[in-house]
């Protein structure tokens, strides 16, 4: 078993048994190296291992914030592998968008009403109105927005899948963007949509925000498509 391999499953079983917990630090590099019985050459590059994961965070200094802690971030592993995925082609953006499309309608069909976090969602939407907010603080925005509503479903594996996707294809997305002819009128326009499918989510009405998102990502997709520089 790799060094990484071990530490991961010491972290695991110490998160199983309840000896940790989200947000605690784990023992200092001497006394894991101790427990583990690997050098401490070899648990620091293990530890980096497990930080581009998303397991652990590790930060210098003093502090309650300072040392090796345990997070819950796996939607950064999830979106290292993706974008190793499209980087070797092994998966394409046609393939993201039959990605969302499967996992946000069947977070609008399934969306429970009283578990909706619509403030949020709206006051997402409000920063979204600023006429001069840069391409890629909208494009943020708009990728934390289809986030959100998605968490309705309480199902907290598709908003992870969902955030690992649009992380992956940020540079992508934000390229394409940047390309269109009239960036206003496409945000004009996305802003309308994304209130329309708020609006269906806060009436109960599943179906029709299904199938407003279904619109709403496929129109954008056609839109980035036509526009889009030429591959290298």
């Amino acid at each position: 078993m790799k060094v990484h391999e071990t530490v991961m499953s010491w972290v695991t079983a110490e998160l199983q048994s309840g000896r940790l917990a989200i947000g605690d630090h784990l023992p200092s590099e001497r006394a894991l190296a101790e427990t583990l019985h690997v050098s401490r050459g070899s648990l620091r590059e293990a530890l980096r291992v497990l930080e581009a994961l998303g397991t652990i965070r590790t930060s210098t200094g003093s502090g309650p914030r300072s040392g090796t802690i345990v997070t819950a971030a796996p939607e950064q592993a999830l979106a290292l592998a993706l974008s190793m995925q499209l980087a070797t082609r092994h998966v394409d953006h046609a393939h993201i968008l039959e990605g969302r499309l499967l996992l946000e309608t069947w977070s609008a069909e399934h969306a429970d009403v009283a578990q909706g976090d619509w403030a949020g969602a709206e006051a997402l939407l409000a920063r979204m109105e600023d006429s001069e907010l840069p391409v890629a603080d909208f494009l943020q925005l708009d990728a934390e927005f289809h986030v959100t509503l998605s968490r309705a479903a309480g199902n907290p594996l598709i908003s992870t899948l969902m955030d690992a996707m649009r992380t992956s294809i940020a540079d992508h997305t934000l390229e394409r963007a940047e390309a269109l002819p009239d960036w206003a009128a496409t945000a004009a326009r996305l802003r309308s949509e994304h209130r329309g499918i708020l609006e269906r989510l806060r009436a109960d009405d599943r179906a029709g925000a299904a199938q407003r998102l279904r619109e709403h990502i496929r129109g954008y997709y056609r839109e980035t498509s036509r526009s889009a520089p030429a591959p290298d």
